[in-house]
């Protein structure tokens, strides 16, 4: 039970995953993205102690070391491939997952609050952290081993999820306070 680099660096946005389940025109549920020995990471950094913008977030200890640290994910969003990104290659279909599809997508997102600026965000961490409500928690499922290794995900920030899946029209709204963003 370890987090990787980048991830882990204080200065970096740590992406976890989800799976939703959508019906009558939204998302039904979404939980922790934890299938068939694929997943969702996340936890607390060996190496990296707990940055500022997490000093009041309730972050557990290192599953391995028992010591506190940077805690991962940040923010989260849809990445099981069963609910994942409908993508064209080649000429050839298919639907395709996993957190490294998640960081384009929050990196999407953070291009249009760069534009809706007017100037970059620069580090997002202490806004994120600050407005908590702009993400949509995640309180169910886990991301821990068949030998029970990880975390579970609950209520605040979680070592599956970390603050949730932000929502972007209010992520917008925190980055440019007293203007009116468009919506797409």
């Amino acid at each position: 039970v370890h987090v990787d680099f980048p991830a882990s660096s204080p200065y970096a946005l740590a992406c976890g995953g989800t799976l939703i389940e959508a019906g009558a025109g939204g998302i039904t549920a979404e939980t922790v993205w934890n299938s068939g020995g694929q997943g969702t990471g996340g936890g607390i950094s060996e190496i990296y102690p707990v940055p500022s913008y997490q000093s009041t977030v309730d972050l557990p200890v290192s599953a391995s070391t028992g010591r506190t640290g940077r805690g991962v994910p940040d923010i989260a969003a849809s990445a099981d491939p069963d609910s994942g990104y409908k993508v064209v290659i080649g000429g050839i279909g298919g639907t395709i997952g996993g957190t490294s599809a998640v960081a384009p997508l929050l990196a999407g997102l953070f291009a249009r609050v760069n534009a809706e600026r007017g100037a970059p965000v620069g580090m997002p961490h202490p806004v994120l952290y600050a407005h908590r409500d702009v993400c949509r928690p995640v309180t169910t499922g886990n991301n821990k081993t068949d030998g029970g290794l990880g975390y579970s995900a609950g209520p605040g920030w979680n070592a599956c999820t970390g603050l949730g899946v932000p929502a972007g029209q209010r992520l917008i709204g925190v980055f440019t306070p007293g203007k009116t963003t468009t919506t797409s």
